[in-house]
């Protein structure tokens, strides 16, 4: 709690203690009759008026310096209003001589306005908490090393090709590659990943990390304004200003509602004290009305509930740039999903040898051919055979077949089916889905090797769940169709698209857009590097593992940090509990209001009623809001099979 916060709660604690007091006193034995005279009225007056100074002199000057500004119609200057009306009434009713009635209630509705508000601050808090520790992600200082003199500072005063020095427990605070030492980083703040990651020279470092063990030294690669912790926090600043339909009708709502129930409860003070004469009995419904009339539960709640949805999905990594991209994904009932690194790793490797008896010999036969090679396939074998390797053969690239590997009489032929065709060597083809390697040494066929990208272990969880969700799941690939088939049926998708280029995928999410309903929304999931315009073009883009993407954090609308696929179905939670908890607060303040507003009016309920209808339906409906911000699984162990035949393309 801060200190501002702290000298509220006991500002709140002193005036209610004393208006209990007062208030006991007065019901026991009547503080208007202890003067004599048409003054019996003061002595209650003053004693309320310090408890009403305490507790609302901060609403009179926000009042008053709205009115100032132009904006007059709010939640302050109802309650000055109401409150002013009700003081003005128990004079004039003290001072006729009639029983005083207004002074308690005054005193109770600004009380309770504050606790109201204090609720509030204490909800818009604890989801800020979930938010605050990307916003500690930002550098205070950068340690800049010139001519081996180490000097401090200011991250935006860093230039690319500079090089900075990160001692353990400082935050990296620039994008960069490691010269020199290796260390272990905490990206929890980024990613909400707990396991520290290991780096080397050569490594990728991005700005947000902690340094944990030792110290590196980091030469840059992006200035401030352009790095990751930049493009994340100016992300997380402005995720307010991207509102949901449901905040921009509350904020429509609020406009035109409060001055239409002002000129009501004018009319209502007016209109039947001219037919009736009875002036003190309509002023006080029309205070009443005026005080339960306040939207403050809507106005403040409705905005705090996705406040609180943004802020539990920051928990887990999940960034959401607006809520209504949170409301947006509560009706998402279309996911489709790139295959390369969001579906799979994006990590190639030996799945299977044949024969498996020569297995040694073709692992080394091929690891010799492909140990120039940076492509995937090469490093996969490579990675596979764990020994060192004969470095004096002379390497050549056949293209789009493979490599021949030559020292004196022996050759080595590594590659595809066309390789061993082009070469007239007789193989045996092997039959099963992936990338097949063919091995041959001096025109002898030896074996193959099977290469496949590794599934997620979160996949098939993840998309059953959304299965089960009555969502439909599609994969676009540039894959062949045996290889893209084999892994929807695997992980249950309920369709696919094979064999495309990345401007195809383009136009599959143009097809499905125009062929879906109006109310349905298409999720787009990709890793948000070479996926940019399909993030952009669908109706929600959702990028992962984005830390140091440039191009995920532009495109996308919202950001998984972490490289898992749970965090669609945690952020799909969240929108669907943010959106039943709004459209709660919504029914029940309307309902709750209008009835109290009837009663008021009719004379049935007093100010304390009103006082309910107001204040005690915005703590609830605030207790309501933060009800979102609690701890979520990250998923549900369902599996639901979907047999091959479901399985379409679209």
């Amino acid at each position: 709690m801060s200190k501002k916060e702290k000298k509220n709660f006991i500002r709140i604690l002193i005036a209610l203690s004393m208006f209990s007091i007062i208030l006991i006193i007065d019901k026991t034995i009547n503080l208007g009759t202890l003067v004599s005279g048409q003054f019996g009225w003061l002595l209650p007056f003053v004693l309320y008026l310090v408890v009403y100074i305490i507790i609302g002199y901060d609403v009179l000057l926000r009042a008053f310096r709205n009115i100032l500004h132009g904006q007059i119609f709010d939640e302050n200057f109802l309650m000055c209003i109401a409150t002013l009306g009700a003081f003005s009434l128990a004079i004039y009713l003290g001072s006729t001589g009639k029983a005083i009635e207004g002074f308690d209630e005054a005193c109770a509705v600004l009380l309770f306005y504050q606790v109201g508000e204090f609720f509030q601050n204490y909800a818009t808090r604890k989801s800020r908490k979930s938010i605050s520790a990307l916003m500690d992600i930002r550098p205070d200082y950068a340690n800049l090393k010139k001519d081996q003199i180490i000097e401090k500072v200011d991250p935006t005063c860093v230039k690319v090709k500079d090089i900075i020095v990160i001692n353990p427990g400082e935050k990296i605070p620039l994008d960069g590659v490691i010269l020199k030492g290796s260390s272990t980083l905490d990206t929890k703040a980024l990613t909400g990943e707990s396991l520290p990651r290991d780096v080397h020279v050569n490594d990728d470092v991005i700005s947000g990390c902690v340094n944990l063990t030792s110290q590196i030294e980091v030469e840059v690669r992006k200035e401030f304004y352009d790095s990751t912790v930049s493009k994340i926090l100016d992300l997380v600043e402005n995720a307010s200003s991207q509102k949901s339909k449901a905040e921009n009708f509350i904020t429509k709502f609020a406009k035109y509602y409060t001055p239409i129930v002002v000129c009501i409860a004018l009319a209502l003070a007016i209109l039947p004290s001219v037919i009736t004469k009875e002036w003190s009995v309509w002023v006080y419904r029309a205070l009443s009305f005026l005080v339960v009339s306040c939207p403050c539960a809507l106005v403040i709640s409705i905005p705090l509930s996705f406040f609180a949805g943004i802020g539990a999905s920051s928990r887990y990594g999940i960034l959401i740039k607006g809520s209504n991209y949170l409301e947006k994904l509560n009706q998402a009932n279309i996911f489709v999903f790139d295959k390369t690194g969001t579906l799979t790793k994006g990590n190639f490797v030996v799945t299977k040898i044949t024969p498996i008896e020569r297995k040694e010999e073709i692992l080394s036969l091929a690891a010799i051919a492909e140990q120039n090679s940076n492509h995937p396939i090469a490093k996969s074998i490579i990675n596979a055979y764990h020994q060192d390797l004969e470095n004096d053969y002379i390497l050549t690239n056949i293209a789009g077949q493979g490599i021949m590997a030559k020292k004196g009489n022996q050759v080595i032929f590594c590659g595809n089916e066309k390789l061993m065709i082009e070469k007239g060597i007789d193989f045996t083809k092997e039959k099963a889905l992936g990338t097949i390697i063919y091995v041959a040494k001096n025109d002898e066929f030896i074996g193959s090797i099977l290469i496949e990208d590794e599934i997620k272990e979160e996949t098939k969880d993840v998309i059953s769940e959304l299965n089960k969700m009555n969502c439909k799941t599609i994969m676009l690939t540039g894959d062949n169709d045996e290889i893209a088939q084999k892994v929807a049926t695997e992980v249950g998708l309920t369709g696919y698209k094979a064999s495309l280029l990345p401007q195809n995928k383009v136009e599959e999410v143009e097809e499905l857009l125009n062929s879906k309903k109006d109310k349905e929304v298409l999720c787009f999931v990709g890793d948000g590097i070479n996926d940019a315009p399909v993030l952009m073009r669908s109706d929600i883009g959702i990028a992962m593992g984005a830390v140091g993407s440039d191009a995920a954090i532009e495109a996308s609308d919202i950001v998984l940090m972490k490289d898992d696929l749970r965090g669609i179905s945690v952020a799909k939670t969240i929108a669907k509990k943010t959106m039943i908890i709004v459209f709660q607060n919504i029914i029940f303040s309307i309902i709750i209001k209008v009835l109290i507003l009837v009663l008021s009016a009719l004379g049935i309920t007093n100010m304390w009623f009103a006082v309910f209808g107001d204040v005690g339906v915005s703590i609830l409906a605030i207790l309501n809001a933060m009800r979102v911000n609690t701890k979520y699984k990250l998923y549900k162990n369902i599996k639901v099979a979907i047999p091959p035949s479901h399985l379409s393309l679209f």
